[in-house]
């Protein structure tokens, strides 16, 4: 059995990613440019060479096995392989090309990805960049799935860290966000202990500047701020603002650039007396996976514009 899987045709690898991906064999057929039943005989013929099935017709479509889902993880781990070594022969014979897929929380994702994505795309316009801005756990999911040649976010505690490449970045200050004329600014700086009473908009419980917010607040000996709207979306934060005293905590990344013209959208920045700040996220690689070298282009970049931060 051993030996049938360790020869499997990269059709059949494709074939299994496919379907696991789209859970429809005529859309897994079209994208393997398969014809279905051609596509249907080479399922039905690997399935009986290894003796189990694979994936089981259902209303929803075809859902995998235990057996089907183990080989289909194995399965786009090998046809992303396939691609990077594509994508690394053309870079070869064309300079800097390929593509280059990363990720990265908000405050690291403005402050640090982007000004050297810019920077690649002046070097070569022809490097394809794809930014995903996600939080931590999304980022390491897709960082082990092989849908990101690196990410500057934060290692969940459940991960094993041993399957990644950890370099410690830095962290992230955080900031207040409030509309212009709120009555706390012309207080600013203001104490934490001060914006109790204030109605703040804050991310999911246990997001990072969630945490940094309610520590700031537990060190004053008090309870984190009871009246809370939860959100993380940009365009609701900003609507929210607009019309209500309330405070929105951001990385000072973010605030910076909601205040530069023309996003500045009639807010303010409230100082307060102390800092707050964030735990560091990383640079985070999967250990043992390839990346192109556009991709360590700009992970270059990234590291040193960190180090000389």
């Amino acid at each position: 059995m051993s030996e049938l899987l360790r020869n499997l045709r990269p059709a059949q690898i494709r074939l299994i990613a496919a379907i696991a991906e789209h859970g429809q064999l005529q859309v897994a057929a079209t994208a393997c440019r398969m014809a279905q039943p051609g596509a249907s005989r080479m399922l039905a013929e690997l399935e009986r060479a290894i003796g189990a099935r694979l994936f089981q017709r259902t209303p929803k479509g075809m859902e995998p096995t235990p057996t089907g889902a183990l080989l289909a993880q194995h399965a786009r781990r090998i046809e992303h392989d396939l691609r990077r070594m594509a994508e690394d022969f053309d870079d070869l014979h064309s300079g800097l090309g390929g593509a280059v897929r990363v990720g990265a929380v908000t405050g690291p994702a403005l402050g640090q990805l982007v000004p050297q994505v810019q920077r690649l795309k002046a070097l070569s316009s022809s490097v394809d960049v794809s930014i995903e801005v996600a939080p931590s756990v999304a980022l390491v999911q897709a960082l082990e799935r092989g849908e990101l040649d690196f990410a500057l976010a934060r290692l969940p505690p459940q991960v094993n860290e041993r399957e990644f490449i950890l370099e410690p970045a830095r962290d992230e200050i955080v900031q207040l966000l409030v509309r212009e004329g709120h009555p706390m600014l012309g207080r600013s700086p203001v104490a934490i202990a001060d914006l109790h009473g204030t109605r703040w908009i804050l991310q999911q419980r246990g997001a990072p500047i969630r945490a940094a917010i309610e520590t700031a607040f537990h060190d004053e000996g008090m309870t984190a701020p009871p009246d809370v709207i939860t959100t993380s979306s940009l365009l609701a934060i900003i609507a929210l603002l607009k019309d209500s005293d309330a405070v929105a905590p951001m990385s000072q990344e973010v605030i910076d650039l909601m205040l530069e013209p023309p996003v500045s959208a009639e807010l303010r920045r409230l100082q307060l007396n102390r800092l707050v700040t964030v735990e560091p996220y990383l640079i985070i690689q999967a250990r043992g996976r390839h990346i192109s070298k556009a991709a360590e282009r700009l992970l270059g970049m990234v590291q040193e514009s960190i180090r000389s931060f």
